[in-house]
């Protein structure tokens, strides 16, 4: 398969897009008041000690779900597709961000620069699964993939729903060098870091131990298992290349269109990866360009049947085509050559 750049698609898609398609959709920013209502008026409800146990349940699940919601709004707002000042945007990444305590200006470094730049090119992708002359090499990723990757036979997998991204972004802000950020930003991404968790320190001490349990221990999980089942499906069933060929490396997930709405259409992800600055309201129209165009190249599935392919495969490359399993030796075709 001759693979093609995110440049040459682009130049070509470009031309038939609406006119408006790469203006911001500012009116999503109703999205961050709404989710803090949630979140506050629910860590209110808990607070109070007035309701039985069944019902906090229901207002920490509430709170997680927002926590989601909220990671979606950072993701689009950082790329430029709600907002354009470059201020606006950082203080909404970080207010988004801070249920995940993770620094806006890490992850623009992390995600938009380093992730959407070297999209599946082995050893430049901070996302990617491994090839296996690098799982050989690496102690830390033999134990990371064979026991906590989301796939086969591995039960700790699930580790990597409820808490992958949560662990993720520590890990970046460990292996910000890495980023090649400035160490004046690097410092900075800290300091950010270091407020968020300061918020939610004192929260836990106003609170105290078991109502802050409700209202931020187990709201993070379930936004980590929202979030990370969007993420985990985005590029871990396709191909590793080294052009970043995204009809090739890139999957796009469908849910019911309420499930859509509320995750601002990040599921998505082909055509995120074609115009990252774009926002994903304006996603369908690229959908049905590229469909129309490339018919055998568009990688698409429901959530539901990614995350269980997911969840029957290997975590490390044989080869840039080949998922494999080292403990069993099993090996399945990645997606774009089925």
């Amino acid at each position: 398969m001759q693979l093609r750049s995110v440049g040459s698609y682009a130049r070509e898609l470009r031309p038939a897009l609406s006119s408006d398609a790469f203006a911001p959709a500012r009116s999503r920013i109703v999205w961050l008041p709404v989710h803090a209502t949630i979140i506050a008026s629910s860590i209110v409800v808990i607070a109070t000690g007035r309701f039985p146990w069944f019902v906090v349940l229901l207002f920490s699940l509430a709170i997680g779900a927002s926590f989601a919601g909220l990671t979606f709004v950072a993701h689009e707002t950082l790329h430029g597709g709600i907002v354009r000042g470059k201020r606006l945007r950082h203080l909404v990444g970080w207010l988004s961000f801070l249920p995940f305590v993770l620094s806006p200006r890490l992850w623009v470094a992390w995600h938009n620069r380093v992730h959407h730049g070297n999209t599946a090119i082995p050893g430049a992708d901070p996302d990617a699964y491994p090839l296996l002359e690098e799982y050989e090499k690496s102690l830390h990723l033999r134990v990371a993939t064979d026991h906590f990757s989301l796939g086969r036979r591995h039960l700790g997998g699930a580790l990597t729903l409820l808490v992958g991204f949560s662990v993720q972004s520590a890990q970046m802000l460990f292996a910000a060098r890495r980023l090649e950020m400035t160490d004046r930003d690097r410092r900075l991404a800290i300091a950010e870091t270091s407020i968020a968790i300061a918020f939610w320190a004192a929260l836990g001490l106003v609170l105290g131990p078991v109502p802050f349990l409700f209202a931020f221990a187990l709201p993070l999980v379930v936004a980590n298992v929202i979030v990370m089942a969007f993420i985990i499906t985005n590029h871990s069933l396709s191909p590793l290349n080294h052009l970043n060929d995204p009809l090739v490396n890139s999957l796009s997930v469908t849910a019911p269109r309420w499930v859509e709405w509320v995750t601002l259409r990040f599921g998505f992800h082909v055509e995120h990866h074609l115009f990252p600055a774009m926002s994903s309201r304006q996603a369908v129209q690229v959908r049905e360009l590229i469909r129309a165009r490339w018919p055998g190249r568009y990688q698409s599935m429901s959530l539901g049947r990614a995350l269980l392919t997911i969840a029957r495969t290997g975590r490390v490359y044989k080869d840039e085509q080949t998922l494999y399993d080292p403990p069993t030796g099993h090996e399945w075709p990645a997606l774009a050559q089925r």
